[in-house]
């Protein structure tokens, strides 16, 4: 597994938007609020040509031009870590238009971002062998004042942070509109993760899991839309580092609580589990919902217990925030009792 080298003073930050881009509020002024506080730090701006631009569907501009500034934004020697604009909906279709060849045999650099960037984050591991991190995209960093997870996110780019801690409360209803552009996590609901275990005959609720293993996962939306295409080589991956075996994290933004069901199901028929040592899962965007007698729990449990694998719910990673940021490739052990979680992350 090749890691990149840390954001050191003074380097330039790159930024690209091979999803949504930043053309309209509350994005817009949360973005240029964010390049003023990174430079107020020191740090140089590399701005991709596709950051404000909104002439996509679904991602910034065409899939050929955002696929080409990925490209070029991961070659180029004028900028030291990118970080993604903003998710978005169809960054799959940049795919065709992305040198994975020339990325693998380029200088590794850090790339941020969730959610639709699961489309870059997953593949620079599992086709490039390198690291990556699965955190928050740039236009986050806009708001007054920061919140502890960006600092997490900018200290483990740093290379000062290694280990996570998930976070006291959550936010349920956000109030970031385009009349309030630079508004905080309004975090109200306490953060309380879910230990389930192996029983005699199912997934029991357990007061404290165990896991560790080599990280690997993101937005189910994005992976199962991968799964079966040329660019999924998540079993030639697995089998190479299967003596480490898996921590799969995994969240959804659209998914209800049958399609994660499906989702589960359909990663597992494909062998994507094969070497799984536990699951990590974060609060889906349909948390709390519940369908014909089926809830987000009852979506993910009955694939972990074919597995005899302990399964942590409700942690802090995806689109309910705050997310802690994880590095995708690296060997973790994960820790949860008491209530709480924490992540340690080995670059090994």
């Amino acid at each position: 597994m090749k890691y990149p080298v840390f954001l050191k003073e003074k380097d330039t930050i790159g930024f690209v938007a091979p999803s949504f881009g930043c053309n309209i509020e509350p994005y817009r002024t949360a973005f240029d609020n964010a390049l003023l506080k990174w430079k107020a730090l020191g740090y140089g701006i590399d701005l991709g040509p596709n950051c404000y631009a909104g002439d996509g569907v679904g991602i910034s501009s065409a899939p050929e031009a955002c696929g080409r500034e990925l490209t070029e934004y991961y070659l180029s020697r004028k900028n030291n870590c990118l970080i993604s604009c903003g998710g978005g909906e169809l960054m799959c279709e940049i795919l065709e238009y992305v040198d994975f060849d020339a990325i693998r045999e380029a200088q590794p650099k850090w790339y941020m971002g969730y959610s639709d960037n699961t489309n870059m984050t997953f593949l620079l591991t599992t086709l490039c062998d390198t690291a990556s991190v699965y955190g928050p995209c740039a236009a986050a960093f806009g708001m007054e004042p920061w919140h502890k997870s960006l600092l997490d996110a900018m200290e483990l780019l740093k290379g000062n942070r290694k280990g996570m801690e998930g976070y006291e409360k959550w936010e349920k209803e956000g109030i970031k509109d385009e009349n309030h552009p630079l508004a905080p996590y309004q975090c109200t609901e306490k953060s309380v993760p879910k230990v389930y275990l192996p029983g005699s005959s199912g997934m029991e609720e357990g007061s404290a899991a165990l896991m560790e293993g080599r990280l690997l996962g993101g937005c189910m939306d994005c992976l199962v839309n991968l799964l079966g295409t040329r660019f999924d080589r998540v079993r030639a991956f697995t089998e190479k580092y299967k003596e480490d075996g898996f921590i799969w994290f995994l969240e959804s933004c659209d998914l209800n609580v049958f399609a994660i069901r499906r989702a589960m199901w359909q990663m597992e028929q494909a062998g994507w589990f094969q070497y799984v040592k536990g699951f990590l899962i974060g609060r889906p965007l349909c948390h709390g919902q519940e369908m014909m007698g089926l809830d987000q729990y009852g979506a993910v449990l009955p694939t972990a217990f074919c597995h005899k694998v302990p399964v942590i719910m409700d942690v802090d990673l995806g689109h309910l925030p705050p997310m802690a940021p994880v590095v995708t490739g690296s060997m973790a052990k994960v820790r949860a009792e008491k209530g709480k979680w924490e992540i340690r992350m080995n670059f090994l």
